[in-house]
């Protein structure tokens, strides 16, 4: 076990009583648990990413609860996190900004926008969705050879989902045309994963996996991240 103790940013508005942000501290303690990892959590609000966040921490995990305070903070943590190999874990709206992200700086859309921020934004990447998935669970299948069905070990999975944004089906085709790969989707082909081969971790799910954590079984994907913030 590294006796170096490494801490993780949990980036987003922190709120008690907002159920994905518990579940996420919960999911932590379970993977840490079973891993015998000395890993730390802090949540830092958007607002609060300086310069010098990752001097501090080894990993970000972009949280639920969107609209963030600063979005362009945000953005910029993801992308300091994608170029420079930093594990980076996107849950709900966590997946919606790695998205404009992603569109921003890699695909050249520099004016991809999220809807809850402008909805009348030229290039909405991130769009309301037409049937809201909050307090839904929905079958996932994970795509042949991706990272993240190694992490599940199996094709197809049940997952709980609380939001009300995904990505445009306008920009399905816009946002394959890089490097990301989208590794997840549900049973209409909609897209709930992405994922970067190249990096050792960063994932985005549009769906919650901390929330189907438990202490017997911790979620796959949350102690497969807290593993690559501990090498």
């Amino acid at each position: 076990m590294n006796c170096t103790v490494k801490s993780i940013a949990l980036l987003g508005e922190y709120t008690s009583t907002f159920p994905p942000h518990a579940y996420t501290n919960a999911a932590i303690q379970h993977a840490q648990d079973l891993l015998e990892l000395e890993i730390t959590a802090n949540w830092v609000s958007t607002e609060d990413i300086g310069l010098k966040l990752f001097e501090h921490y080894a990993g970000i995990w972009i949280a639920p609860g969107s609209p963030y305070k600063n979005m362009e903070k945000t953005l910029w943590a993801i992308r300091y996190a994608r170029e420079n190999n930093i594990p980076c874990f996107g849950t709900c709206g966590g997946f919606q900004h790695m998205v404009i992200e992603y569109a921003r700086n890699v695909l050249g859309f520099k004016d991809a926008q999220h809807a809850e921020y402008d909805p009348y934004a030229s290039n909405l990447f991130i769009s309301e969705l037409a049937c809201s998935l909050a307090g839904r669970e929905m079958r996932l299948s994970l795509a042949p050879g991706s990272r993240i069905a190694a992490i599940y070990g199996v094709s197809s999975a049940q997952e709980h989902y609380y939001c009300n944004f995904g990505v445009n089906p306008d920009y399905v085709d816009a946002l394959q045309q890089g490097p990301l790969q989208v590794s997840g989707s549900d049973a209409e082909g909609e897209i709930r994963v992405i994922e970067h081969p190249e990096h050792p971790f960063f994932i985005g799910t549009l769906f919650v996996p901390q929330m189907r954590s438990t202490p017997e079984r911790p979620h796959p994907l949350v102690s497969a991240f807290l593993k690559a913030v501990g090498l």
